[in-house]
């Protein structure tokens, strides 16, 4: 009896143990993050200032025909030398009235191309990736910049882009993205969510090991894009144009690779408004990281899903097996939920959404529970459902 008591609060001084690590793993490198963030100089475009580059920005859409209005308008409104920027359009396939909108549009710097209209590859998976390739292969711009159909861009945008292309030598650029007009707790969840990645996307960068990057706010010298082969060896999966693209422009150009740190070049889009949609974005999200070769990220993701199951199954046998299991799940919950509070305050406060640190607490709740579910689900459901259709 006494044996069993003894061997079963050494195993569990074990678990404490190892899961004290964890935790401390975590906060160090949330902690490490933020000193990196507050190190990445900001981009501030000095007064006069007047671009030299010719941009093309790509815009892939699908059934955008409730959003590519806006966001078609907030380009036409960019403090941009009109003669040097086109805007192209490439409809991927939409069954609304996408294309038709795009047309009605009269301003000469806007074209629609249509992939119906181009040969496709048999077994095509890639549609986005196809689509932005087909308008990289028409642009006449030296810089490529890419976003969404379904965002709307703030008047400096491109010019704090072209700023770190011309005076930073940027091969590649990735910019801050984030929600707004939320309406519901998960929505504000996901701008939480979104905001921490922002202050971890230009951390990495600034510490030289790029590998976060969101295709809704990014740029790219076209010659580099065709020089790596552009999505070659990523067109079996159906996403990754932004973070496998920036693994492979940072192959051979990682120390420039930058971060548009401005509020200035923030690019705004909506949430996903059910739970269903929000979880198959995730998967879909989840489901590149088997093509990650960047072995700090794969460090960092082992770190956060299992710190995430710790807690869980801590808070599941707290019950049967009492205070010791308990005092456990407080701890790494803890620990886990100073770290994010240290990361998201940062965050809310650089980019003026103080008012979200008022969901904190239901949103941890929140993140370490689908961290740790959509990691499982990731490892066994390669397929899934985007925009109508099933890839993988």
């Amino acid at each position: 009896m006494i044996a069993g008591v003894f061997i079963e609060g050494n195993f569990l001084c074990w678990i404490y143990l190892a899961g004290g690590v964890l935790a401390l793993a975590y906060a160090a490198e949330i902690a490490r993050s933020l000193h990196f963030w507050k190190q990445l100089p900001e981009t501030v475009i000095p007064a006069g200032f007047k671009p030299g580059t010719a941009i093309a920005v790509v815009i892939p859409a699908r059934n955008e025909a409730a959003n590519i209005g806006a966001c078609l308008e907030s380009l036409l409104r960019q403090e941009y030398p009109p003669d040097l920027l086109e805007i192209i359009v490439v409809d991927d396939f939409s069954s609304d009235a996408t294309p038709e909108l795009v047309r009605q549009c009269t301003d000469p710097r806007v074209r629609l191309l249509e992939l119906k209209n181009e040969p496709q590859p048999g077994g095509l998976i890639a549609y986005k990736k196809k689509a932005l390739e087909t308008g990289i292969a028409a642009a006449s711009g030296a810089l490529i910049v890419t976003t969404d159909a379904d965002c709307v861009l703030p008047p400096l945008w491109l010019n704090t882009l072209a700023f770190l292309f011309e005076k930073r030598s940027a091969a590649f650029i990735a910019g801050p993205v984030s929600f707004f007009e939320e309406k519901n707790l998960l929505e504000r969840f996901q701008s939480l969510d979104y905001l921490g990645m922002m202050v971890l996307t230009g951390a990495a960068i600034q510490r030289g090991n790029p590998h976060l990057a969101n295709g809704a706010n990014l740029a790219y010298p076209k010659n580099i894009f065709e020089a790596i082969g552009g999505f070659s060896g990523t067109d079996h999966l159906a996403s990754g144009d932004d973070m496998l693209l920036l693994q492979k422009i940072a192959t051979h150009h990682a120390h420039q690779v930058r971060f548009a740190k401005s509020a200035k070049a923030l690019v705004l889009t909506h949430a996903k408004e059910t739970l269903s949609e929000f979880l198959s974005q995730r998967l879909r999200w989840a489901s590149k990281s088997a093509a990650f070769r960047n072995v700090g990220l794969l460090w960092t993701l082992g770190v956060v899903f299992a710190l995430c199951w710790g807690i869980l199954l801590s808070a599941l046998f707290a019950p049967f097996f009492g205070v010791g299991v308990l005092g456990l799940f407080t701890m790494l919950f803890g620990i886990k939920a100073v770290a994010d509070y240290a990361l998201l305050s940062v965050a809310c406060r650089y980019f003026g959404r103080v008012d979200l640190l008022r969901y904190f607490w239901p949103a941890q709740f929140l993140h370490t529970t689908y961290i740790a579910f959509i990691g499982l689900a990731s490892l066994f459901y390669k397929r899934y459902v985007w925009k109508g259709r099933p890839v993988r």
